[in-house]
């Protein structure tokens, strides 16, 4: 039965998280970015998921579960799912990510573990621009 489904790999597909200066408040703040590296496929009806959870000072904590709905990514672009506050990089950041790729469903889990998103693990995000903590 599971052996005769299906799962494609998802590839060329990441979840970033950036420090960029906000224009408005010209502060520092931290955002999400879905992309999609693939060179000619749109992710279509892209549906993604996000939550933390894990341990702050020896107590389990956990923040809401929120979803979006970004419709489609263009090939070779990134899209912001949503801003995310340094409180939280003491917990694992979990992003669950479903899309289609020329009608057949993908998904996939990119978790940021807790104390993955410093600045020492800055690299440049071309897509972007940018630089950022990138999981593919």
């Amino acid at each position: 039965m599971k052996k005769d489904i299906n799962i494609p790999e998802v590839i060329d597909v990441g979840i970033a998280i950036v420090r960029e200066k906000d224009i408005e408040t010209a502060e520092y703040v931290w955002n999400v970015y879905l992309l999609n590296l693939k060179e000619k496929e749109t992710l279509v009806n892209t549906f993604v998921s996000s939550k933390g959870y894990g341990m702050i000072d020896n107590q389990k904590k956990k923040t809401a579960q929120v979803n979006y709905f970004l419709k489609d990514v263009l090939p070779q672009t990134g899209q912001l799912i949503e801003p995310i506050i340094e409180e939280v990089f003491a917990l694992s950041n979990e992003y669950f990510l479903t899309f289609y790729v020329n009608g057949v469903i993908h998904d996939k889990k990119f978790v940021f573990v807790a104390e993955s998103i410093k600045e020492e693990y800055l690299t440049t995000i071309h897509v972007l621009g940018k630089k950022g903590v990138l999981i593919k």
